[in-house]
């Protein structure tokens, strides 16, 4: 009966085409996906007052949209992101932005792969940063950041200025998340969703590990092989962007602020 038993690329390959037949996301502009995002973070208990930054490239050259500051997350609509230049000034809509975004122009310009970042002080991604811990890949929802979660173990200070970035992006490297020492964290995605995604489940290994550790010691990590095959397969972008649009309807029916565009303060 063994010799009968299929290999798991032919399970994989076919899960895969199977999910680009039947998971088809709805069409959102960027600012929706930036807005759903938004509502997603806070619904995870991601908010921390005015500290955290959300951002995407605009389709104008070295331009990108980002929150505009004095909102939280769990109040966004589309009609609240700006469009910001190299330098944070605004060029499409009213306000500014939150002035600690400077450090995703650096991320952006030593990463032309990533489209979007997230930072937020999230309180159990900020636990392992007060405690200057490193994520360990111990269980299977952690593995979308298996070598892929960069640890800054030096904090730079509040991040308003060029050093800060410089270093922040030189601590990331090639990965898609950090965690900063002292602050909390960044994931950095090819889409919003995929940012997203990594920030929910960034927050979600935090917190396992956080427990685990408490009630167990030290733990193991998952064999390297078996994590990176895993980080490959739910890092899927139908995975990703179906996980993100069932984030986004639950998001939405548990808000009484509605995702569409309101009357500007």
């Amino acid at each position: 009966m063994a010799e009968d038993l299929r290999s798991k690329n032919y399970f994989d390959d076919r899960a895969t085409r199977e999910m680009a037949k039947h998971l088809a996301s709805p069409r959102r502009t960027l600012k929706e996906n930036l807005a759903c995002a938004c509502r997603i973070l806070a619904m995870t208990g991601q908010e921390a007052g005015l500290a955290g930054q959300i951002s995407a490239r605009s389709d104008r050259a070295g331009a990108y949209w980002t929150l505009r500051f004095g909102l939280g997350f769990d109040e966004a609509t589309p009609d609240d992101f700006i469009e910001v230049d190299g330098d944070l000034n605004t060029l499409t809509g009213s306000g500014m932005p939150n002035p600690a975004t400077r450090f995703h122009l650096w991320v952006y310009e030593a990463r032309p792969d990533v489209q979007s970042i997230v930072h937020t002080h999230s309180p159990w991604a900020s636990a392992l940063a007060a405690a200057r811990q490193p994520l360990v890949i111990a269980q299977m929802d952690m593995t979308p950041l298996h070598d892929d979660c960069a640890f800054l173990a030096e904090w730079p200070g509040v991040p308003i200025a060029d050093d800060e970035g410089v270093i922040i992006s030189r601590a990331l490297g090639s990965k898609r998340a950090i965690i900063l020492a002292h602050h909390g964290y960044l994931t950095a995605g090819t889409t919003t969703q995929e940012a997203t995604y990594l920030s929910v489940y960034l927050e979600r290994a935090a917190r396992m590990q956080i427990r685990a550790q408490a009630a167990f010691g030290p733990l193991t990590p998952v064999d390297d092989t078996l994590a990176r095959e895993a980080h490959d397969y739910l890092l899927k972008p139908s995975i990703v962007n179906s996980t993100f649009d069932y984030w986004c309807r639950q998001a939405e029916a548990g808000s009484a602020a509605p995702l569409a565009g309101r009357p500007r303060p």
